[in-house]
């Protein structure tokens, strides 16, 4: 009876050191990949779970290019992505048609897509700030101090930027990367393919470069 007990005793002991050696097999593993999470560069980790946790809203599949529609939409909100693209929006577009405003975010979303410009939408929408009227969007290099001042056309456009980026894809451009209002005629409109006049904008392809979307 007693060398029995010694052989439960024993048992029981390495059991424990079993259980003990997974919890610290567990720990060291658990602080490994804090570790790797904290090492990680903090635009990538906003813009990965940024995705996951604005994919619920791809439900959205009928959109509608009225305004009674935006104005039906819960107001909009997000990072710094979602801000870019809604003050482009507002400071772009915001006296377009509601179709011509998401053709507008389309054609910021296309140029993300492409290796001709930088891959987020912060990235793109400066490009080149900071050279006056030597940026992509002019608005951002004027000189005059950007200032919303008609916060109910902000937030109709607001929506429009949620629900782009959120995934809605309308393909209203053909893949266009470029556009230009009815009132001018830049010199680069001769050598791209225009693809879709929509409100007082006109948007062209650069046929040397594809996106997700032509």
């Amino acid at each position: 009876m007693k060398r029995i007990l010694m052989c439960a005793a024993v048992i029981a002991a390495a059991w424990s050191a079993s259980i003990a050696s997974a919890d610290m097999g567990l720990d060291a593993l658990f602080q490994q990949e804090q570790s790797t999470l904290q090492a990680a560069p903090k635009e990538r980790m906003q813009r990965f779970l940024g995705s996951k946790r604005h994919g619920r809203s791809q439900n959205v599949t009928q959109v509608k290019f009225t305004r009674d529609f935006l104005d039906s939409r819960p107001k909009a909100s997000g990072g710094s992505e979602f801000d870019c693209l809604a003050e482009a929006l507002y400071f772009e577009a915001r006296g377009e048609t509601v179709k011509g405003q998401f053709a507008v975010a389309e054609v910021i979303l296309n140029r993300v897509k492409s290796a001709q410009f930088p891959n987020t939408v912060c990235g793109v929408i400066h490009q080149g700030t900071g050279k006056r009227y030597q940026c992509q969007f002019t608005y951002t290099c004027d000189g005059r101090e950007e200032v919303i001042r008609e916060p109910r056309a902000y937030d109709r456009v607001a929506k429009v930027a949620r629900l782009m980026l959120d995934g809605v894809n309308p393909k209203l451009t053909e893949g266009a990367t470029y556009y230009h209002t009815t009132a001018v005629k830049p010199r680069w409109s001769r050598t791209f393919t225009k693809t879709a006049r929509i409100g007082v904008h006109l948007f062209y392809r650069d046929q040397r470069y594809r996106t997700a979307s032509n």
